[in-house]
């Protein structure tokens, strides 16, 4: 039967031959139908992919005599199941080092199969919506065969390909793979996209994919300001964005005032958004993803996802155990030159438990079969709906702290005791309740306080040597102050039961200075429950330099209206006479003093709720 295209595979292919096909939504599927029909003579032709928005039909059972897929990202059913089942491999290969197997001749290509735009005046066609390593490809195969879409953007960059590189061109009109619409329709989604919106400053580059989690981070990015875009791919989320005029690219510093992708795959919406548009720049997966030129972006954003992550921070991405799943793609290379970028931030971010509650994706250590796809000195941050844990430059005791803190309540005890195996955690070391539902769905207020940010948070485990820091740096007339006496240790094991606090009867809050992943506690607020009177003793102490800033104030503030909130009659606290600040505080605040008690020392009472006459 002749080809409906009028091609004779036969003098373009043989048996055994390495070809590429293009990517995303740039699969030449016109091509590859016809291949499928009328290149039957031909065997054991092994196709190198990406991920392919197609039915990948080549990849079917009944196929498997004729095609063999060599992919570099699991995407679809189809493929995930050959490579199951053996009937197609998965070659794990960073994506900017992708185009160098295809140049360096480590998987020669015999032939290339893509998709590109009509050619133009000067006799050049566009790779459109995907140049990644579609560009690389097309320069090492020895022939290249080419669907001539008039239903392709042209797009701008690095993406034109000239006819004189192309050996057979075939027009045939075909309307581009849509990605469906991804709804960030759930809480958890909700959460970790307002978790990471807060993390991003305005000013930064942002990097992110697709998926209920980017789409919720893109749309709590709404009210940022002057957003710029270096990522490998963008969506109709990052066109939303560009609209609203929420990212302009101007304060990027590398290509400034141009977004910077290699492919993009969407709504037919995106595609025509992308024609012709000299806003956007279109780059080969070697010079976009090289960590180099990520960080030569101020402020780099790079948001990944991962199937789980382990207590030290090394993060699975591509497997389930032994099942092949996705692929590297590009968050190794994100998250290095985020990593080198000044002011950059690598994130990973993850829902804390598998869809159906009953499996932890905070993990002790990752499970038998999967592998680590990002090393665990390339996360700086890991973001649950609990929380986001910091990771930079912290210990490995310090990490699994951190990640259990934003582990699934349910979890938490269970990998704390799984730490200790081991020795990570020393004996002394509890897990209690560390949320205090009453700051909100994100567990902190933001605070500005002579002009600097601060953020009012609870205490938790793994502000045991922030805590023990803060303490060394009173002055001796503070200790005397706060404690009534100059206590002069504040040991390992004393430090970690003070911020191994209950936080669901008791309470301990601090305010802290943010910088990345720099954090230090400037002061720290406490109430401890007395449930015989359902009263409470309030205490706080400031460090020097923001004394008198209203800092005690703002955490005096807060515990009362957590402490109405719980219920509670009155609260206490005891200053010694001598300490006019700190009584100023209270009075101000609402507290009488009481008859004394002791000499030298002041009572005071905030009464909550009056007690009902019988």
């Amino acid at each position: 039967m002749p080809s409906a295209l009028g091609i004779d595979w036969k003098q373009y292919l043989k048996s055994g031959q390495r070809i590429f096909i293009g990517s995303h939504a740039a699969v030449p599927g016109a091509l590859m139908d016809d291949l499928i029909a009328h290149g039957r003579q031909l065997h054991d032709i092994e196709i190198v992919q990406l991920l392919t928005l197609s039915d990948n039909a080549w990849a079917n059972p009944d196929q498997q005599h004729r095609f063999k897929v060599n992919t570099f990202f699991i995407g679809g059913d189809t493929i995930r199941q050959a490579v199951a089942e053996g009937r197609a491999d998965y070659t794990p290969c960073f994506m900017s080092d992708i185009p160098h197997l295809f140049t360096d001749d480590i998987l020669p290509l015999d032939a290339a199969l893509i998709m590109v735009s009509p050619a133009d005046q000067h006799g050049y066609h566009s790779l459109g919506v995907s140049v990644d390593v579609v560009a690389a490809a097309a320069k090492a195969a020895k022939i290249v065969i080419a669907q001539v879409n008039p239903l392709m953007p042209v797009t701008y960059g690095q993406s034109f390909i000239h006819r004189d590189q192309i050996d057979l061109s075939i027009e045939c009109a075909q309307p581009l793979p849509e990605l469906p619409k991804v709804d960030s329709d759930n809480e958890v989604s909700e959460r970790i996209g307002q978790y990471i919106a807060l993390l991003v400053e305005d000013g930064a580059t942002i990097q992110l994919g697709v998926g209920r989690i980017c789409t919720a981070v893109l749309k709590y990015l709404g009210n940022h300001k002057d957003l710029g875009v270096h990522s490998d791919m963008i969506t109709d989320g990052i066109m939303a964005l560009i609209q609203k005029g929420v990212i302009t690219n101007r304060r990027k510093t590398f290509h400034p005032g141009k977004v910077v992708t290699s492919f993009c795959v969407g709504s037919k919406a995106l595609y025509d958004f992308v024609h012709h548009n000299p806003h956007i720049g279109f780059y080969p997966s070697e010079y976009v993803n090289s960590p180099a030129n990520i960080a030569r972006n101020e402020r780099m954003m790079a948001i990944n996802s991962a199937i789980e992550v382990d207590l030290t921070g090394q993060v699975v991405a591509d497997s389930i155990g032994h099942q092949f799943y996705s692929g590297i793609g590009g968050q190794v290379d994100f998250s290095r030159g985020a990593s080198m970028s000044v002011g950059g931030k690598p994130i990973v971010a993850l829902p804390s438990t598998t869809e159906d509650g009953k499996t932890s994706r905070i993990v002790p250590h990752i499970r038998e079969g999967a592998g680590v796809v990002t090393s665990r000195a390339h996360v700086h941050y890991v973001v649950t709906e609990f929380g986001v844990a910091s990771l930079r430059g912290k210990s490995i005791r310090e990490r699994a702290l951190e990640l259990i803190r934003v582990a699934h309540p349910k979890f938490r005890h269970q990998l704390l005791q799984k730490v200790r195996e081991h020795y990570w955690v020393p004996h002394y070391q509890q897990q209690t309740p560390v949320e205090v539902p009453e700051l909100g769905k994100v567990g902190f207020k933001e605070l500005i306080i002579g002009g600097e940010h601060f953020d009012l948070r609870p205490l938790n485990p793994s502000d045991e040597r922030r805590l023990q820091e803060f303490f060394y740096s009173h002055t001796k007339e503070t200790l005397q102050l706060r404690y009534n006496a100059v206590p002069t240790q504040m040991s390992r094991e004393k430090s970690c039961n003070l911020v191994s606090v209950d936080q669901s009867k008791d309470l301990a809050l601090c305010i802290v200075r943010q910088k990345g992943s720099a954090v230090q506690i400037q002061a720290v607020g406490r109430y401890y429950l007395l449930p015989a009177a359902n009263s409470c003793e309030v205490a706080f102490v400031t460090r020097e330099k923001y004394q008198g800033q209203g800092m005690a104030k703002r955490l005096l503030d807060e515990m009362i209206a957590i402490a109405k909130a719980r219920g509670l009659d009155a609260m206490l606290a005891y200053v010694r006479a001598d300490n006019q600040p700190m009584l100023s505080v209270f009075e101000k605040a609402g507290f009488v003093r009481l008859p004394a008690d002791e000499p030298g020392e002041i009572t005071l009472k905030l009464t909550l709720r009056p007690k009902t006459k019988e």
